[in-house]
């Protein structure tokens, strides 16, 4: 056999295929493009899907590619097995080669037994083929190709029928497994069934779409899609039996032995958690590269949860510091020279990810904190096991680690009810497949079919709708080509109906890229009549299928025919709007990344005509000198008058001139540069949007606020041109109100308000010291009303306060004057009725605990509360029934008097 390394594997197989014709095609990022069925890309077709399906073409009909994949959620999930077995990983590459409509089964075939047995030179004798039950041609091409009869082997549809989810592409498949272990016990019944027969290439025969009524709709041309690991090829081709032992992933080991200071011998001893760590720093790292961070839903809470396993398993191995960026950076040296995106976001990627790892360092310290105050509470009532919703609450909200809960209980004298556990577990697990991003995507059939029909007859070009953003052109002549009611191709609609046309040509822009679709009219008015034969009012725009785009909106009045002649026009000074927005956005990332660092990357944006909103990623909160800063940076951009230049070329040669390309946008062969200032390094980068011709055009740039969106996200609002003038006009008449009131000059404004917030403390303070000094004179009379229990007062009365803090002044005061009591005051404030309860610290060791009395006294009002033994408040959600509360006292302190 070939002597290969995980690298040279993937070149191998790339240029093996690009010699049969294959064009070979960058991995497409892990961030799905435009699919609503998949969270994250889990095989080498999804970037193909509507190739198969026929909405799409391109100017290859055969590629190959390595690509990016994870299968963490969902239907393909193989986060349970990594590390148990040798072969499954969070994030693996898959090698495929794909024929749209070109060749099929044969070909398909004679491919695979070429690379595996020729040019790799794998044992024939170790080669086992399954195809599906029925599928008499596949076996046949197997045999003639020069398999032995008895080592192609039939399998039902679990084994041999492949389908991306419960709709979309799918067909049976043949399978290619390899023999790890002694050649005089294999048997065919080892297949499909034991380890030692592993599954190292699939060849997918796409015959089908499945709808989601489960029916199979014959795909327009018969295709191949094929998918090998690479990591178990490597397996293979470097002599080991389990994929964790090739290089693509002892480096990391190596490293991690080195940073935790092991002896091989240690690290043999936490092999399980090396392997482990290796596979998930793989992940985060790639995820990271392409604009996942760590959050709470969808693919980044995958990234967060892969990412503090990850830190967990570090965590008892050793690691008491963050560890995995310096494991990222051993991946960027490993798969940089083939995936060159890593290597240029190095920097943030190891940022982000030491940033989430020291987060959950600060998670499982307040986790520690919450599960000792757990263990004071029972201890006070003398419980002595954890539940197994406590021990899930910790785990689920702190990432607290049940091993860990279950060492720190047994050391403090408490057991944990790990059953009680797995069953809350279970339970949320099966609540998050329920909710899993498997979903139905929209059925398009009936756009693709008109698409289909329009292009053949010559109304729409094979290449689509004429699309003429970039022109300056504010309104097209054309005709009707389809219209589309619920979806579904119509001949008319007529006022009232909400409608989708479809014209050969458009000035409309289709939202993408953050920036908002036009909107404006389409109707039909001859030049003999005094108004138009039909309007539609255009409200957005959207592609329903490649090539295809429909204007969303409703006819106003007349009736509009498919056919007709028609003029569509944008809103010509909202378009203007945007465009001032969506350049200022490419200023602001300019001025961010000027004042905060080049870490600051574009995370996600919105450019409408009102506002424009930037998500960037940065670890703290933007002080008051940096919003000045920035905001005065990009003014400064603007009032230079920088021509706006674009121009196209290739991805790779933009990228290579330092060109900026956002990590969640999927960028083709050909590219469009934006820059303005280049010369300078001030700003250049691929976007598709609209744009002014000059930074001056944008006009006046205001920041209207700044917030948090995620950990490591930052989101900043400006307005822009007409919208700005407006904000600054409104602020100068406010300022001018405002000294208008205080009689004074407008620039003396700040400094008499300042007098008055003085002025107005001042009297606040004295106030408070009259309302406490009453609330003693009124309240002087309730002592009487103090019952002595077993030697110490007990006092629980309504008092006069009309806030917390003079309630707890009031507990204090009457406990001073009673010396050992149990003192509870109550009161409604803000129509909701509050207890705050107070106990002498000689009672304490009695029984009487603060945080206890009024959490029951407040069950009685419907609510709760706690707090320390001797002070403690709760509110509740009835005040009628303050005084039955109140009343409870005195019973409760005999009942729990020790």
């Amino acid at each position: 056999m070939k002597q290969l390394t995980t690298n040279e594997i993937r070149q191998f197989w790339l240029d093996y295929f690009q010699k049969l014709g294959h064009a070979p095609v960058a991995s497409s990022s892990l961030v799905p493009d435009n699919d609503p069925t998949l969270l994250l890309t889990n095989a080498g077709m999804n970037q193909f899907k509507d190739l198969f399906l026929g909405l799409e073409k391109r100017d290859y009909t055969r590629a190959a590619t390595s690509q990016k994949c994870m299968r963490v959620s969902g239907k393909h999930n193989d986060l349970e097995n990594v590390v148990p077995s040798p072969r499954h990983h969070t994030f693996f590459e898959m090698l495929g080669n794909f024929s749209f409509g070109d060749y099929f089964k044969k070909d398909a075939i004679a491919y695979a037994w070429e690379l595996l047995v020729n040019q790799l030179g794998l044992p024939i004798e170790r080669l086992w083929f399954t195809v599906y039950q029925d599928d008499d041609e596949a076996e046949r091409l197997w045999i003639e190709t020069g398999a032995d009869p008895a080592r192609v082997l039939r399998f039902g549809k679990k084994d041999n029928w492949w389908a991306m989810g419960d709709t979309g592409p799918c067909g049976p498949c043949s399978e290619i497994h390899y023999y790890w272990g002694d050649l005089a016990h294999q048997v065919a019944e080892g297949v499909n069934k034991d380890d030692e027969y592993l599954e190292i290439w699939n060849l997918v025969f796409m015959q089908y779409d499945a709808k989601p009524d489960g029916t199979l709709v014959p795909l327009p041309k018969p295709s191949v899609d094929t998918g090998m690991g690479l990591e178990r090829l490597a397996s293979i081709l470097q002599g080991k039996d389990n994929n964790y032992d090739t290089d693509a992933f002892t480096p990391i080991m190596d490293r991690i032995e080195e940073l935790a200071g092991h002896s091989d011998a240690q690290r043999q001893e936490h092999l399980f958690r090396y392997r482990a760590i290796a596979d998930h720093v793989r992940a985060c790292t790639f995820m990271v590269g392409d604009g996942v961070l760590p959050g709470n839903e969808g693919r980044q809470y995958v990234l967060r949860m892969i990412l503090r396993r990850a830190a967990r398993f570090g965590k008892i191995i050793g690691f008491d510091a963050p560890f995995l960026g310096k494991l990222a950076n051993t991946v960027i040296d490993i798969m940089g020279g083939h995936y060159t995106d890593l290597p240029a976001k190095r920097d943030y990627i190891v940022q982000t990810i030491t940033d989430e790892e020291e987060r959950f360092h600060r998670t499982l310290s307040n986790g520690l904190r919450i599960l000792d105050e757990m263990m004071d509470e029972m201890r006070s009532v003398g419980r002595t096991q954890i539940t197994g919703q406590e021990a899930f609450f910790l785990w689920d909200t702190f990432g607290f680690p049940i091993d860990l809960t279950r060492d720190v209980a047994q050391d403090n004298g408490f057991s944990v009810d790990e059953a009680g556990f797995e069953r809350a577990l279970a339970e949320q697990k099966e609540k998050s497949r329920a909710t899993a991003v498997e979903k139905v995507g929209p059925d398009v059939s009936a756009y693709a079919e008109v698409l289909r029909k329009l292009q053949a007859d010559g109304l729409i070009a094979k290449t689509g709708v004429n699309y003429h953003i970039y022109e300056d052109r504010a309104e097209v002549n054309t005709v009707v080509a389809a219209l589309f009611v619920g979806g579904e191709p119509v001949e008319e609609a007529s006022a009232g109906q909400d409608v989708e046309v479809l014209l050969p040509e458009t000035v409309f822009y289709v939202e993408a890229g953050g920036q908002v679709s036009d909107t404006g009219e389409i109707y039909y008015w001859p030049e003999d009549l005094d108004e138009p034969v039909w309007t539609v009012r255009v409200t957005g725009m959207r592609r329903p299928v490649p090539g295809m785009i429909v204007h969303v909106g409703q006819v106003i009045s007349g009736t509009v025919q498919a056919g007709d002649p028609a003029a569509a026009a944008i809103d010509t000074e909202r378009r203007w709007d945007i465009m001032r927005n969506h350049t200022a956005t490419h200023v602001l990332h300019a001025a961010l990344r000027q004042r905060l660092g080049t870490h600051v990357h574009q995370a996600g944006s919105l450019v409408a005509p009102e506002r424009l909103r930037f998500d960037f990623t940065h670890g703290q909160p933007l002080s008051a000198d940096d919003l000045e800063e920035i905001e005065h940076r990009a003014n400064e951009i603007i009032l230079n008058n920088y021509p706006v230049r674009t121009r196209w070329t290739t991805y790779k040669q933009a990228i290579s001139e330092g060109v900026t390309a956002l990590f969640t946008e999927k960028y083709g062969d050909e590219v469009r540069v934006v820059s303005f200032g280049e010369d300078e390094g001030i700003s250049a980068e691929l976007c598709g949007g609209t744009h002014v011709d000059s930074t001056a055009e944008i006009g006046g740039f205001r920041v209207i606020g700044e917030s948090s969106v995620a950990a490591g996200v930052r989101r900043i609002e400006v307005v822009t041109g007409r919208v700005a003038e407006a904000l600054v006009e409104e602020r100068l008449q406010a300022l001018e109100q405002v000294a208008d009131l205080l009689h004074t000059k407008p620039a003396d404004a700040v400094r008499a308000v300042q007098q008055l917030v003085e002025q107005n403390q001042t009297l606040q303070k004295e106030l408070a010291q009259l309302r406490q000094q009453m609330a003693r004179q009124e309240t002087q009379g309730l002592l009487a009303q103090a019952i002595t229990v077993d030697g110490f007062s007990v006092l629980s009365v309504r008092v006069p306060a009309s806030d917390i803090d003079t309630m707890r002044q009031m507990t204090d005061w009457f406990r001073d004057r009673l010396g050992s009591s149990v003192v509870a005051v109550g009161a409604v404030i803000d129509e909701k009725p509050l207890i705050v309860a107070a106990v002498t610290d000689d009672l304490v060791s009695r029984g009487m605990h603060a945080g206890n009395l009024v959490r029951d006294a407040a069950r009685l009002m419907g609510g709760g509360g706690g707090g320390r033994a001797t002070m403690a408040q709760a509110g509740g959600k009835d005040s009628n029934k303050l005084d039955m509360a109140l009343s409870s006292v005195t019973e409760w302190v005999k009942s729990n008097l020790k």
